[in-house]
């Protein structure tokens, strides 16, 4: 932060201690709840100068990527410089490789000067980074892990740090074979039970290649199925650093419904682009499972869990470990694929916070998962929040993207994507998906929809009813929350508690607080069933559970523990779900770091136990026979 002498004179000194005092409560608070610098964030790309050193050399290898069809590949960057700093020294990696001021956007001001580059690199690396001698030597070699991106890629020395980067060399332009090919396909339920979405992204305009899905249950006749296709612009981003250093090009998004599908049957696809001189371009095929008919009555098997972000496998970017538990949440889902059937990652999906070219590091990194079985998420804070553009939460966490990644790189089968409320079906189970980051409270078109998503499930059917949102609308001991003197989100559940109640709502889930929490049922405050591990009977109050500690810091605990709070864990973890048949499930909380189950409960109960009387949620009798 930098601030003028002669200003910082002027300034009242009570008014200085109140700033200062708030600056270390919001500091603090992003501390906590992981909401602390994007890394690529750290750069002062805007800044960078040329100084380019005639002894200086930066070289990668191989120049030709995916020869062999891959869509990520290992790249070595050897590095000699006869003047080294082993605190200062960096390694930037650009897509597109080229590296000049003919991108940037004019200057509001005539006297300012044009940045010489003007978008932040894909990822990063310091010389220092497994090369202990640099400082000796200056000489390196840097391993990186690169994606097909839709551009070639380049990689640039620079000296003076972060926040003062010259640029010192820059390397040879390398490429994959094939940049446009589609990838990353994202698997979602469409607005039916028997429907699937297929998302990809591909570097082809609709004027270049006709976009398709060809698919097919296992073994039979193939079918082709047309795509829609979507793209933006940074005008689409409502401020920076997504509208400037940090936008990169999305390219086209690509999505398919493939219809009418028989439940529980297995189905290959493949994605592909019919270009206009008559040949195609595919991709590796994949295979997914329809979902069960609603109700019907089968093991089925559900993942929940928030705030997972990405990481890197090269270890760039991770100076400052901004997702430390991702890549074990993610390689455990992978490893255990076989037994889920669909996935829930309830908000703060990437946080890319405004750097575009994150989104694709993160499709890439679940694609193994998305691939295979429905990917839904929900919307939080990081993916929707900015100043005045709708949100109910008028901070800057998206980074400028105001929620327009996330609703173009993944389908959900909302009524309004722009809204990102939705309910969706999975056999036996019925979800509700909340948009924590719009207005849920009484009387506004969140709550009807609430409502009537919870009011409309036939219990007989799907007697597993499952309420989502991002933040924690309900209970959660967080160490802020305590603060508050709420345990929840300000104004969180204060409506929506009766509708739980009303409509018996089995479990409420929550991400944004950065670790595992499970409560008693409760109701009011208060704890409706004295149990612990196993629940059978009426449904007389709602669990709630905070379930987002997949990957991002995690969040401190109040120091006490309310008597409602059953289990906390300040650890990276996931929740399972298995529905055995209509009247038992089982709950599972695995951490990340080895799968091993930690807390879990099983529910036993009959129909008659959904529609008995409970307090607050019974139905209108009448004395008249």
């Amino acid at each position: 932060m930098k601030m003028r002498v002669e200003g910082f004179l002027n300034i009242n000194l009570v008014a200085l201690v109140a700033w200062l005092l708030n600056f270390n409560i919001v500091f603090c608070f992003a501390h906590i709840h992981g909401f602390g610098d994007q890394p690529l964030a750290k750069i002062a790309i805007h800044k960078a100068i040329v100084s380019l050193h005639t002894g200086a050399s930066i070289t990668a290898a191989p120049s030709l990527l995916g020869t062999k069809g891959e869509d990520t590949q290992w790249v070595t960057v050897d590095i000699d410089y006869p003047d080294p700093s082993a605190a200062d020294d960096w390694v930037g990696v650009f897509s597109p490789a080229k590296l000049n001021s003919s991108t940037c956007p004019p200057v509001s001001n005539p006297k300012e000067e044009i940045p010489y580059i003007c978008s932040a690199p894909v990822k990063f690396k310091f010389l220092n980074y497994s090369n202990s001698h640099y400082s000796k030597t200056g000489k390196a070699s840097l391993k990186f892990q690169l994606i097909n991106q839709r551009a070639d890629f380049s990689f640039a020395l620079f000296s003076g740090g972060l926040l003062n980067p010259k640029l010192m060399a820059v390397s040879n332009f390398i490429s994959f074979v094939n940049p446009k090919v589609p990838l990353y396909p994202r698997l979602a339920q469409g607005k039916s039970w028997d429907e699937m979405t297929v998302t990809w992204t591909s570097g082809y305009h609709i004027n270049e290649a006709i976009p398709f899905v060809e698919w097919g249950s296992k073994g039979k006749t193939q079918v082709q199925s047309p795509a829609g296709t979507l793209t933006f612009g940074p005008d689409s981003m409502c401020g920076s650093p997504a509208r400037t250093v940090g936008w990169r090009d999305p390219g086209f998004i690509h999505t398919s419904f493939l219809k009418n599908l028989w439940p529980n049957l297995v189905y290959t696809y493949r994605l592909g682009h019919l270009l206009s001189n008559g040949s195609y371009i595919w991709s590796k095929k994949y295979s997914f499972k329809s979902s069960p008919y609603p109700g019907q009555d089968s093991l089925q098997r559900v993942i929940i869990f928030g705030d997972m972000g990405k990481a890197e496998r090269d270890g760039s970017n991770e100076y400052n470990d901004y997702q430390p538990g991702s890549l074990n949440t993610t390689d455990h889902l992978i490893k255990d694929l076989e037994n889920i059937d669909i996935v829930f990652h309830i908000g703060d999906i990437t946080y890319a916070n405004g750097y575009i070219s994150q989104w694709d590091q993160f499709t890439a990194q679940v694609e193994p998962i998305a691939s295979t079985v429905p990917y839904m998420i929900a919307s939080g804070n990081h993916e929707r929040d900015w100043p005045n553009t709708g949100s109910f939460y008028n901070t800057t966490d998206s980074g400028g993207e105001c929620g327009v990644l996330a609703q173009n790189m993944f389908f959900v089968p909302a009524e309004n994507r722009a809204n990102f409320w939705y309910a969706t079906d999975y056999g036996m189970f019925h979800f509700c998906i909340a948009d924590s980051e719009h207005d849920w409270r009484e009387g506004t078109e969140q709550y009807k929809f609430i409502e009537h998503c919870l009011a409309t499930v036939d219990r007989q059917k799907q007697p597993w009813l499952i309420f989502v949102a991002h933040r924690v609308l309900g209970y959660s001991s967080d160490f802020w929350y305590a603060k508050e003197g709420s345990f929840e989100e300000p104004m969180g559940r204060e409506s929506l508690q009766r509708l739980w109640q009303k409509y018996k709502v089995d479990i409420a889930f929550y991400g944004h607080v950065h670790n595992y929490e499970r409560t008693c049922p409760i109701y009011q405050n208060q704890c409706v069933n004295d149990e612990r591990s196993h629940y059978s009977g009426v449904v007389n109050g709602t669990i709630h559970v905070v379930a987002g500690g997949a990957g991002s810091h995690l969040s401190n605990f109040s120091e006490v523990t309310p008597k409602w709070s059953l289990y906390r864990d300040y650890d990276f973890g996931f929740v399972k779900l298995t529905a055995f048949n209509h009247s038992s499930l089982l709950f599972e909380y695995k951490k990340s770091s080895d799968g091993k189950v930690y807390d879990s409960f099983t529910v036993s109960r009959d129909y008659r136990d959904v529609l008995a009387c409970v307090h607050d949620g019974c139905e209108a009798t009448t004395s008249t026979t």
